[in-house]
C-alpha cells in the first residue's frame, strides 16, 4: 500500500513538473538563470558567496546549489511524507537519467546536466544527499550528536565535496577540512533556525543534548520562549559547531591558515557560519532572539575581506 501511494506521489510530481517546467514556460529563463534566482531567494549567503566563484564555474555552483535546495526544502514544501517521498522519488531516477544523457524538463535538471559535462561529478554523492532527506522525513529530529553529524555530512559536507570536484580541487586535506566545515554550516543553520523548527514541532537541538541541560522540550514548543536550560543546550550544541569550524581552520595550519586561491571560494561558506555562531553568542545564545533572523549588513564585506586574505 505505501509502496502504491509513494509510487502515485511520484506519478504525480513528474506530472507536475512537466507542466511547470514546459517548453513553452521556460523561453524567458536558461536553465542556469533559472537556479541562479532560486539560489538568490532560498539562500541569501550562498548567494553572496557565490560572486567569488570564477565566471566559469558559476552556473555549476547555481545548479548544485539549485539542487540541495530543492532537496532540503521537500519537508516544509509537502503535506504529507507520501508526497515528499515522490519528490525524492522523480530526484533519484533524475540524476540516473542525467548520468544516461538523459535529463528530464526540468529546469535544475538539465542545469546538472550541463554542468556534469564539462566536470567529473560522482553520481555517489547525489544519492546520498537524497537518502539523507529521505531519512530525514520519517525522522526529522535527531536522538545523538552523532546521528546528527552524520546527516551534516550526508548533505552539506557533501555538498562541498561536489564543490571541490567541480573546482578540480580535491586532496585529502581540502576534502577533511570541507566535511568539518559542512558540519558547522549545518548546526548552525539548524541553530538560526531553531525557531521556525519549533513552529513545525521540530527540536533542532540532538535529544541528548537537551536531556542533559534538563529542557522540557514541550514546554518550548508551547511557549516558544528561552530559558537558563534551553540556552545551556544552545551554548553547548553551538560549541560543537564551533570546534568542527576550528578544526576545518586547523587543516591549513602549515600554510599560516591561507586556504589555497582556487578553493576559497567554498570556503568563503565559513564566513557566514562564524557570523551566526558569533551573533548567537552576542544575544546569549537565545534562539528565539529576532535579531538572528536579521541580515548581517557587515557579511559582504567580511566576506570580501576574508576571500582576499584567503582565510574564513
Amino acid at each position: 500500500m505505501v509502496l502504491f501511494l509513494v509510487g502515485r506521489a511520484w506519478r504525480h510530481e513528474k506530472l507536475r513538473l512537466s507542466r511547470a517546467f514546459s517548453p513553452s514556460r521556460l523561453v524567458h529563463s536558461e536553465p542556469s538563470d533559472y537556479c541562479r534566482d532560486l539560489v538568490r531567494k532560498h539562500d541569501y549567503e550562498a548567494f553572496l558567496t557565490s560572486q567569488l566563484y570564477p565566471r566559469l564555474y558559476q552556473p555549476g555552483y547555481y545548479a548544485l546549489r539549485a539542487f540541495y535546495i530543492e532537496l532540503a526544502t521537500i519537508k516544509e514544501a509537502v503535506s504529507q511524507t507520501t508526497l515528499g517521498q515522490g519528490r525524492l522519488v522523480f530526484w533519484r531516477n533524475a540524476v540516473k537519467d542525467i548520468f544516461r544523457n538523459q535529463p528530464p524538463r526540468h529546469p535544475v535538471a538539465i542545469a546538472l546536466f550541463e554542468t556534469m559535462r564539462d566536470s567529473q561529478l560522482a553520481p555517489y554523492h547525489f544519492q546520498r544527499m537524497i537518502d539523507a532527506r529521505e531519512e530525514e522525513l520519517f525522522s526529522p529530529a535527531h536522538l545523538t550528536v552523532e546521528s546528527m553529524t552524520a546527516h551534516a555530512e550526508s548533505t552539506s559536507s557533501t555538498f562541498f565535496y561536489l564543490v571541490l570536484s567541480l573546482l578540480s580541487q580535491q586532496s585529502e586535506t581540502l576534502s577533511h577540512a570541507a566535511s568539518h566545515l559542512g558540519v558547522a554550516h549545518s548546526f548552525a543553520t539548524f541553530l538560526r533556525a531553531f525557531s521556525v523548527h519549533v513552529a513545525q514541532g521540530v527540536m533542532a537541538i540532538p535529544a541528548e543534548i537537551t536531556a542533559r541541560h534538563g529542557v522540557n522540550q514541550q514546554e518550548v514548543f508551547t511557549r516558544r520562549k528561552t530559558s537558563k536550560e534551553l540556552e545551556d543546550a544552545v551554548f553547548e550544541f553551538a560549541t560543537i559547531a564551533n570546534d568542527h569550524l576550528m578544526t576545518a581552520r586547523d587543516m591549513f595550519k602549515e600554510t599560516g591558515g591561507k586556504v589555497p586561491q582556487a578553493a576559497m571560494p567554498l570556503f568563503s561558506a565559513g564566513i557566514p557560519t562564524a557570523s551566526i555562531l558569533a551573533r548567537l553568542e552576542a544575544v546569549n545564545f537565545n534562539v528565539f532572539h529576532p535579531t538572528l533572523q536579521m541580515r548581517d549588513w557587515r557579511l559582504p564585506w567580511r566576506v570580501w575581506r576574508g576571500y582576499y586574505k584567503r582565510t574564513f
